[in-house]
């Protein structure tokens, strides 16, 4: 929680709790200067069950003016003391648990610091079924990537085959035709030749 001081006094303050084993409040008290805030967490300590329902633990929050200049070593219990016409601010609040999502008790045995072991074993089961399915997904995709370069090779190698019938297709095309004009070319050759043949054979026997 942020406490903050919006006067122009030094404010010292005092937290208190109706179950101090339970939590630990750092700091517990110290002094907020004139407008500005100071930061108190509070930490629940390892519990060997789950706490009850409904919670009766409570916080109080004291405050008071103190001089100017005053730090938190000359903070005092008596400080706080409703005594003398010393006027104490105080704020209550309730402790209110809130579970966790998903639910994660508290196994017997566990000692502060030590994170529960069911949990971690949960968190590493879920961690490696996660991992799991990615691997899983990732070797499906790989496959469908491998099948579809496999298609791709085979339509590429079909469609080269299938040119290369066709080059060679063309090529015999093409020879086709130069026999055919080299044989229509003799021909004429030879005709044009029995032609003249003809001619002289006429004019020598006219003359």
């Amino acid at each position: 929680m942020q406490l903050t001081n919006k006067t122009e006094k030094y404010v010292a303050f005092k937290v208190k709790t109706t179950n101090p084993k339970k939590y630990c409040v750092r700091p517990n008290s110290g002094i907020v200067l004139p407008g500005s805030s100071c930061n108190v967490t509070v930490t629940m300590q390892a519990q060997k069950e789950a706490p009850p329902e409904p919670c009766r633990d409570k916080f109080l929050v004291q405050s008071v003016v103190t001089p100017d200049g005053t730090t938190s070593k000359d903070i005092t219990p008596e400080m706080f003391n409703k005594e003398d016409g010393r006027v104490v601010n105080e704020f209550k609040m309730r402790v209110i648990y809130i579970p966790a999502n998903p639910p994660s008790p508290v196994p017997e045995g566990s000692e502060e610091g030590t994170p529960p072991r069911a949990s971690s074993q949960e968190n590493a089961n879920q961690n490696f079924e996660e991992v799991s399915r990615s691997l899983e997904d990732t070797k499906e995709k790989s496959s469908e990537a491998w099948s579809a370069i496999s298609k791709l090779t085979d339509e590429k190698s079909s469609a080269l085959q299938q040119n290369q019938r066709l080059r060679q297709e063309l090529e015999q095309i093409r020879k086709d035709i130069s026999k055919s004009r080299a044989g229509g070319f003799s021909l004429m050759f030879v005709m044009l030749v029995g032609l003249l043949g003809v001619l002289v054979g006429y004019f020598v026997k006219r003359g």
